[in-house]
């Protein structure tokens, strides 16, 4: 890993909850805090890959006791990878992706809208087949998306919409090369965006993307370790913070500061994780970063929420 960015940050594990494990294999999390309770999402499966999954929500008032708010399923369709956006003083989003046929998957995007987080009606298909909108964050009025190509050609594409449903692509091509896709996204009270883009082909070094309004024109920096599953969280504060699955010795998941002015990605803390493990969720709470993870450390695939604390 790079060296510690100007300001050190350290963190310490606080506590780790198992909060999913009904399901031969539960993975690729998110969470939200929404209308003063805590939501966790994730899919619900036989196997990582196989054709039945669902996405269970799991609500909580206190991030210690859960239950199910609800479980969304389609007939024939594998649901992967449910990201929760939520919209400025409105509903709660969640996109997700509808991926049907087996090995060779056809992906759409789907979203669902809620006023509460239990109830999510019908979904709604976004975006353009094959691109898959991975994650997305309003700003300024917009909802802006990330999609990658699930086929060759393999790129990524930044989508933007003012309702969270009509996605218009807004840069056709944000990036390509070494096969870009899974993203995390975050805006800055400037109006400065950044993506942390994961890479899986030549090189598989992670992209730390940077872009001013319009978002048209972006700069890229290698960071020159490779990620899964990323996602981004700006404290309070104006840290920016990343949490990813990383491949250097033992695969973990961990929480890592992100350095942009000099380009870096500096592991802070490992989560209790191994094997097939990633896809976390954060979200800053009461001065504790709260974090959902999935891992098969203890042998079944399950998730889990973790307290960490941090200090300068």
């Amino acid at each position: 890993m790079t060296s510690s960015p100007t300001r050190r940050t350290a963190a310490e594990v606080t506590a780790v909850h198992r909060i999913g494990d009904t399901a031969p294999h539960s993975a690729f999390t998110d969470l939200v805090r929404y209308a003063g309770n805590w939501f966790c999402a994730f899919r619900e499966a036989r196997t990582h890959l196989s054709p039945d999954g669902v996405i269970r929500i799991l609500t909580s008032t206190d991030g210690r006791s859960w239950s199910t708010a609800t479980v969304l399923r389609q007939d024939g369709v594998d649901l992967r990878d449910p990201r929760f956006v939520a919209r400025p003083g409105g509903r709660l989003h969640l996109l997700a992706a509808a991926a049907v046929g087996d090995p060779s998957k056809t992906f759409q995007t789907v979203t669902w809208q809620s006023a509460d987080g239990y109830a999510w009606g019908d979904p709604v298909p976004v975006g353009e087949p094959g691109v898959w909108v991975w994650r997305a964050a309003w700003h300024d009025g917009a909802m802006y998306g990330v999609g990658y190509a699930t086929r060759e050609p393999r790129f990524a594409r930044l989508y933007r919409s003012t309702d969270g449903v009509d996605l218009q692509p807004w840069v056709p091509v944000l990036f390509e090369g070494g096969y870009p896709n899974e993203s995390g996204l975050v805006f800055t009270p400037d109006g400065t965006a950044f993506c942390l883009l994961r890479r899986d082909g030549v090189g598989a070094t992670a992209q730390l993307g940077r872009a001013l309004p319009p978002y048209r024109d972006w700069s890229w920096t290698d960071l020159g370790v490779q990620v899964g599953g990323p996602t981004l969280l700006r404290l309070p504060d104006g840290r920016l913070l990343a949490g990813v699955r990383l491949h250097d010795g033992e695969v973990r998941t961990a929480i890592c500061a992100v350095d942009p002015q000099r380009g870096e990605l500096t592991e802070l803390v490992a989560l209790p994780s191994g094997g097939d493990t990633s896809y976390p969720g954060l979200v800053w709470h009461d001065g504790l970063l709260w974090v959902s993870y999935y891992s098969s450390h203890e042998e079944r695939t399950c998730v889990y929420l973790a307290e960490v604390r941090l200090t300068d």
